[in-house]
């Protein structure tokens, strides 16, 4: 399999080229990874909110936003703006201190999480060897910044969401974490970029939604429920509560929930993606085609073409993802809250075990077909 470009090393590479010595490129290079991710999140947050209006107006045979930008495109950068100039409003006798720290803890795990998201073997921000544990630990914080947002509030309504967005979060992690680890055991590796190579030898056949199917569909409904999604959407319901842990909070504190959402749904689709349907790979493998032709895979040209098409394919199958999620979003009813507590403890927690069980005995029994 071609590696592709290694950003970093050609970034350091270049610099030093320029006269500068390695351990200057080197310190140049450090914060860049997170700038980059910042500015990348950013836009794939936005362009997930342009997505839900237009997806949605459709849904229900309205016309969507049209007039600001082409297609509308520049209503979410307006929200943006609207959203830095509000005010910023602090209800009586609240805690000021809980109040204000509880939007962070929501919208930095989430970011950090986009270190071990994987664009191509080289172009990712860290390749760690507990990348996807790395995930489901810090997905673990925001439950802890919802639960301080509604009790922090001084609002029944507000600490109703909180302690709703608490109730679900613990009820789909473990479906969660036991899917990805069943992955994790067919892969023999904890790090993203080790699971997309393991589904790289047969081009769409090699995918892990072939031999998981049950885990792919346990990993995306707790996903949705983990974004508060649709049908999940029980902590922020505004017909019963108004909008939940959300009440009380506006302008940055409240853009700060409302990106960290749409950002948590972008970097749930593309982890589905990294996890079942071979991250940046193509269907038809590029190693292949490049040996029908009779090129190099280390060809330079042929480098680029690699990359750029890994960060089009994953990107592609994230936002297949975020569409279904959408349309689920504005056709399907919400649940009551003993119907989500009973499908994530009587159903989906139960066969998420069967499921991992089922993969260690195929891997016993098949060690060629599932990572023995």
């Amino acid at each position: 399999m071609s590696s592709g470009i290694d950003l970093q090393s050609s970034f350091i590479q270049a610099l030093m080229d320029l006269g500068l010595s390695p351990g200057v490129a080197k310190t140049i290079w450090i914060p860049l990874p997170m700038v980059l991710i910042v500015g990348a999140v950013t836009v794939l947050a936005l362009v997930a909110t342009w997505l839900e209006r237009k997806v949605s107006a459709a849904a229900q045979q309205r016309i969507g936003p049209e007039y600001a930008g082409p297609l509308g495109m520049l209503i979410p950068a307006a929200d943006v703006v609207k959203l830095l100039f509000k005010e910023d409003i602090l209800p009586a006798k609240t805690d000021p201190w809980l109040f204000a720290i509880a939007p962070l803890l929501v919208f930095i795990p989430v970011f950090l999480s986009y270190l071990i998201v994987p664009f191509g073997q080289n172009l990712l921000i860290s390749d760690l060897g507990i990348g996807i544990f790395l995930w489901i630990a810090l997905s673990s914080i925001a439950p802890i910044g919802l639960l301080m947002a509604g009790y922090a509030s001084n609002n029944k309504y507000s600490l109703i969401g909180g302690l709703r967005a608490a109730a679900q979060s613990i009820s789909y992690e473990l479906p969660l974490a036991l899917s990805v680890l069943a992955i994790a055991m067919m892969s023999n590796s904890l790090s993203t970029v080790d699971i997309v190579q393991g589904q790289s030898d047969y081009g769409i056949l090699g995918w892990n939604l072939w031999r998981q199917p049950v885990g792919f569909v346990i990993f995306w409904i707790a996903a949705l429920a983990e974004c508060e999604r649709m049908p999940f959407d029980l902590p922020e319901a505004e017909e019963e509560i108004v909008a939940g842990y959300q009440t009380e909070y506006s302008a940055v504190k409240f853009m700060l929930f409302y990106a960290g959402s749409y950002a948590n749904l972008v970097l749930s689709a593309l982890l589905a993606s990294v996890l079942y349907l071979g991250g940046w790979e193509s269907p038809i493998s590029v190693s292949w085609l490049a040996n029908l032709i009779g090129v190099s895979e280390s060809t330079p040209w042929l480098q680029v073409i690699t990359a750029s098409l890994g960060i089009v394919m994953t990107l592609f199958k994230a936002y297949l993802f975020i569409f279904l999620a959408i349309l689920l979003r504005w056709t399907v009813p919400r649940v009551r809250i003993d119907q989500l507590l009973d499908l994530g403890w009587k159903f989906l927690l139960p066969v998420s075990l069967v499921n991992l069980l089922l993969t260690a005995g195929l891997k016993l029994v098949f060690p060629v077909a599932f990572g023995g």
